[in-house]
């Protein structure tokens, strides 16, 4: 059968379990759609059980997540947040909607994650926090980076978009921080179509963070009994999701096991099955540390060069496989130019990979079929 009669074998499929059709039906059925119902106090125990956190709230979003960590911290117009440049714009975005300053730090070359040798050159008077991305829930040195962190008494905020269910030294990411934002974004391991939350390791942090998250009101101590009446006590906004929504999240965690034990067969497929392609034509794998597990969140590659990553892509897509690239340099992009500054020594891994990584297909819906043929589509690729 030729490629072109051969469906394409997208990027992402956005997995299904079992029982979100008959979850959302009860959640329906039980009347109470909006926030803070019985599905969403089952996903969010579910969460803390995976995740070790003290505390969690559910959001209508990852961005969302970490807007309530920008209002948590207290910022101030001109302070100063340390985070990775090779990052999606949320992690900016949201502290320079607080009028903070992003300050833009390189990735290391083997993880992609923030070089935590950069960090502390990047501190001023005016820094408040560091942010930590797990890039493909491959961990940041935490133990060197809260180190940093605890010396200049600053916030350490984990965007753990792509991390949950992995590990740094045996610990759940999304367990280090002051707080974490955690994405179940339909791109996500666990999806919910659009969602996602605040993990809390901090108790104070916690009861504020739930004022927060109703609209600056004590509105959810009101519903459990606790006040006669609920006020306006803080700014806050609307970040708490429909009970519908964290039905398909309960269904999603309680199905986590599956999920991941599918991911990582894709992963470790295209690990075993490109190895000696890609040291033949001089293609980088993914790096995993001693002491980290990822969550088979992403597969990538870095080709020799853009004009390869190009080649390639148009290559698998011949081949009816969709592969992608990802982030683009944030320090270097106009709202980073407007809003943030470049940390000390410039970005010029984070130049580099960006212009080099393809992403391939990984969910846990891919079937062995699938997975051969992006396996096959790359094999033919030569970098000459």
């Amino acid at each position: 059968m030729s490629t072109t009669s051969l469906r394409t074998v997208p990027f992402n499929r956005t997995h299904v379990c079992d029982n979100e059709l008959g979850y959302l039906a009860e959640a329906v059925r039980h009347g109470s759609t909006c926030g803070d119902g019985p599905f969403t106090r089952r996903a969010t125990a579910l969460l803390k059980e995976l995740t070790g956190a003290g505390d969690a709230l559910l959001t209508t979003s990852c961005t969302h997540a970490l807007e309530m960590s920008a209002i948590l911290l207290d910022l101030r117009p001109g302070d100063e947040v340390i985070m990775p440049s090779f990052t999606f714009c949320s992690t900016a975005n949201a502290y320079a909607l607080r009028g903070a300053v992003p300050v833009f730090a390189d990735c290391r070359p083997d993880t992609l994650n923030i070089d935590e040798r950069l960090i502390e050159a990047a501190i001023t008077e005016r820094t408040r926090a560091a942010v930590v991305v797990h890039y493909g829930g491959i961990a940041c040195e935490m133990e060197t980076i809260g180190e940093i962190c605890e010396r200049y008494g600053l916030a350490l905020i984990e965007d753990n978009a792509h991390g949950l269910g992995g590990f740094y030294r045996g610990r759940p990411l999304g367990s280090y921080g002051r707080m974490a934002a955690q994405s179940f974004h339909a791109t996500k391991n666990v999806q919910c179509g659009e969602g996602g939350a605040l993990l809390l390791n901090d108790p104070e942090t916690a009861v504020r963070a739930e004022i927060i998250r109703e609209k600056g009101t004590d509105r959810s101590r009101f519903f459990r009994g606790q006040i006669a009446k609920y006020q306006w006590i803080d700014i806050g906004s609307s970040y708490l999701p429909s009970d519908v929504l964290a039905a398909m999240l309960t269904a999603q965690l309680e199905s986590f096991d599956r999920i991941q034990a599918r991911r990582h067969a894709v992963w470790q497929a295209y690990h075993e099955g490109l190895a000696d392609w890609a040291a033949a034509n001089g293609v980088l794998r993914p790096t995993v540390p001693d002491g980290c597990a990822h969550p088979a969140h992403l597969y990538y590659l870095l080709m020799p060069d853009l004009h390869h990553r190009q080649r390639f892509i148009a290559h698998l897509a011949a081949a009816g496989v969709q592969a992608v690239f990802h982030y683009q340099p944030l320090h270097s992009a106009p709202a980073g130019l407007r809003y943030g500054r470049t940390a000390p020594g410039g970005c010029a891994v984070t130049e580099n990979v960006a212009d080099r990584l393809v992403r391939l297909p990984l969910s846990a819906g891919l079937d062995g079929d699938e997975v051969t043929r992006v396996i096959d589509a790359a094999l033919t690729y030569e970098v000459r």
